[in-house]
């Protein structure tokens, strides 16, 4: 089988030429499940390309063809808070992209797609999807638009008119890619294309995202690149058996300082002096006084 060019780098050198927009908009398509037309790439963060390329935010921001915002955001480095930051770069675009003085109804649609290659919370799927819905306390009815509503802003649901979010969780894919959107993920998690694979914008990726059509420059780069990510995964797997570790360690230690903390007061309860209780705890005198 033959490898292509990982996209998280495609991203940050390729797919930015209109040349190549087929292979994004492919991937919008099968996700979003409707036909997705980029019309232009807009400015968005990231993209250093130096020695802290590997730990990087790589992004990408795009406005289909019915005006509405797209991110698109590959992220290798384990984040804690990433939840949070993709609330804030949804809500950024919200307010960066209208203008002053418009009204409300002038908010564009926004997505952002998450591509991360590492553990993010805990769940079974490798793709999630989220969106906003107002939900009766009581009755358990979802929150509809008016006929008025649906008419003027050409859309169905409550939910059309907030960010929606997309995480694709492509280290969890482990499985026979067998629908269109599973042969993205693979794709995106092992830098090759499932034979036979019919889901838009994989051709695009087959012609244009060769390994074979990189100079020795840029594949020496490239090859950087991916060797950059597999320390970075290694730090992070080391930090978490150092996380673990300690983590015992204070629990050990916690517990014996409870059972001391315990013993100490049962001594005490019979009456016995805090110099005794002292020398058979460990305690110091001031701790016992407080007990």
């Amino acid at each position: 089988m033959e490898s292509y060019i990982r996209f998280d780098w495609a991203m940050k050198r390729l797919l930015r030429n209109k040349a190549n927009y087929a292979v994004l908009e492919g991937l919008l398509t099968t996700l979003l499940e409707e036909k997705v037309t980029i019309q232009k790439l807009l400015e968005s963060e990231s993209n250093q390309e130096d020695e802290f390329d590997k730990y990087n935010r790589v992004d990408m921001l795009a406005e289909n063809s019915k005006g509405e915002l797209v991110l698109i955001e590959i992220q290798n480095n384990n984040e804690y808070a990433y939840f949070q930051r993709m609330l804030f770069g949804a809500s950024k675009l919200v307010t960066e992209y209208i203008n002053r003085g418009q009204g409300y109804d002038k908010v564009r649609k926004v997505y952002s797609i998450n591509i991360v290659y590492f553990s993010l919370g805990h769940g079974k799927d490798f793709v999630y999807h989220g969106k906003t819905e107002f939900v009766g306390i009581h009755e358990g009815d979802v929150l509809e638009l008016s006929p008025f509503q649906k008419q003027t802003f050409k859309v169905d649901k409550v939910s059309q008119l907030y960010p929606e979010y997309y995480i694709l969780k492509v280290n969890d894919f482990n499985r026979v890619a067998k629908t269109p959107l599973e042969e993205w993920i693979y794709y995106l998690n092992t830098g090759n294309v499932p034979e036979n694979a019919t889901a838009p914008g994989l051709n695009a990726v087959k012609e244009r995202l060769k390994l074979d059509r990189m100079s020795r420059e840029e594949l020496n780069a490239y090859y950087k690149h991916l060797d950059n990510i597999v320390i970075l995964r290694d730090n992070i797997e080391t930090e978490r058996a150092e996380g673990r570790a300690e983590g015992r360690a204070e629990g050990r230690a916690e517990g014996r300082a409870e059972t001391q903390t315990a013993i100490a007061r049962n001594l005490k309860s019979l009456g016995m002096s805090n110099e005794q209780i002292a020398a058979a705890t460990g305690l110091a005198e001031e701790e016992i006084n407080k007990l």
